[in-house]
């Protein structure tokens, strides 16, 4: 892999350091270091992103202690911190 000069970032996913190049969408990033689902449905079934513009819902996680945020509209800043039903129950 060649070095593209992009800006890297580094945030937390469910307690897990990861680094993605700056711009980058929440839902991308999630993807990106293989979590299977961002939150859980009320019969307890893993959802994830589905349509990437927001009108779906299924991608809502907690960013910096802000439950129900849309990863798919939310991009990746330095020091964050993402919390998925992976982690500690429904985000």
């Amino acid at each position: 892999m060649t070095d593209t000069g992009a800006v890297r970032i580094r945030l937390t996913v469910d307690g897990r350091g990861i680094e993605v190049e700056a711009g980058t969408t929440v839902a991308a990033a999630l993807a990106m270091a293989g979590v299977s689902g961002s939150r859980l449905s009320v019969k307890g079934e893993p959802r994830a992103a589905l349509c990437g513009m927001g009108v779906c819902q299924e991608c809502r996680v907690t960013i910096d202690g802000r439950a129900h945020a849309l990863a798919c509209q939310t991009l990746c800043r330095e020091g964050q911190s993402v919390r998925t039903w992976n982690k500690a129950g429904e985000a």
